[in-house]
């Protein structure tokens, strides 16, 4: 489990996580989302002992990362995947690591073959691609078999069968009864992967609670309507939080109200309906809906396509 407590961390005058409160349970997957500089990768340093908070604390399982005898046993952590000696082989890597906590070579090789790096477990880190790197990073992060693991960006570099094995173990470990905190700007494979989501954006919570639920406020499902007789639809469903807009393909789209209640008022005013569909939010409309105000670095126009004479 993950605690922080009014966790601060300041640089100077500028604050990279202004007094957060929040806790990551074992048994689930639990997204970690927000633009670049809302503070997620600072809090994830604090929480492993490489960044002190200025204010507040961090705890991994019941302890500050720095007084747990085995770090490593305790929390398993992937920042930078390119964190290694260029010119040790895969397996010389893990082995130091493992070293340092008195772990076997036998697990070395099991976590080789784990993330499917055991044929290439005597070739230079120097000459891994960007997929290899993150599934050595997330070997050495399970080294030690720990009760709670912190990745950021594992996907990255990774072909879609190494994205789904990634999504996969996740889910493994969580049911395993582990803690799972996972940083991603993938929100197709975040939807897919997270039971519980963190959103954080310019060093505050902006939500913190089960995918679905954080979907369904941020993003609400809007019931698509398609009739000959809009003219007569519109009025029979207005209410005081209904809303209708038009789009361009001459729907009607209806926030406030699920298609069964599109449908019984259409039958009371005699309008036939050609379509009345629900269509639920997806994370990224939350996502982009939640963070819309955080977001530190934004392009002032769009771009200009094709090359002037």
């Amino acid at each position: 489990m993950i605690v922080a407590e009014a966790l601060v961390k300041r640089y100077g005058a500028k604050v990279a996580v202004g007094g957060i409160d929040f806790t990551v349970r074992p048994g689930q997957v639990t997204g970690f989302l927000g633009p670049n500089g809302a503070g997620k990768s600072t809090t994830m340093r604090m929480a492993v002992g490489l960044d002190r908070p200025t204010a507040g604390s961090v705890q991994v399982n019941g302890r500050a990362y720095h007084e747990h005898r085995a770090p490593l046993r305790e929390v398993g952590v992937l920042l930078d995947a390119k964190a290694a000696h260029s010119g040790r082989t895969a397996y010389k890597h893990l082995l130091a690591i493992a070293a340092t906590h008195r772990i076997g070579a036998a697990r070395v090789r099991e976590v080789l073959g784990l993330t499917g790096l055991d044929s290439v477990a005597g070739k230079r880190i120097g000459g891994f691609s960007l997929g290899m790197g993150q599934r050595l990073g997330i070997a050495a992060a399970l080294l030690g078999d720990p009760a709670t693991i912190i990745l950021d960006e594992p996907v990255n570099g990774l072909d879609p069968e190494g994205v789904r094995w990634v999504r996969t173990l996740m889910k493994s470990l969580a049911a395993e009864g582990r803690t799972v905190l996972l940083s991603s700007h993938l929100m197709s494979e975040m939807a897919q992967t997270a039971d519980h989501l963190l959103v954080l954006g310019r060093g505050k919570i902006l939500a913190d609670g089960p995918i679905s639920d954080v979907i369904s406020r941020a993003a609400p499902s809007v019931v698509r309507v398609r009739t000959r007789d809009s003219g007569r639809l519109v009025p029979a469903i207005a209410g005081p939080d209904v809303s209708v807009s038009l789009l361009a393909d001459g729907t009607l789209q209806v926030t406030g109200l699920t298609a069964d209640e599109v449908a019984t008022a259409a039958s009371a005013a005699e309008v036939v309906l050609q379509e009345a569909v629900a269509v639920s939010g997806s994370l990224e409309e939350a996502y982009i809906a939640l963070t819309a105000g955080d977001v530190e670095y934004r392009a002032s126009a769009t771009p200009q396509t094709g090359v002037s004479a």
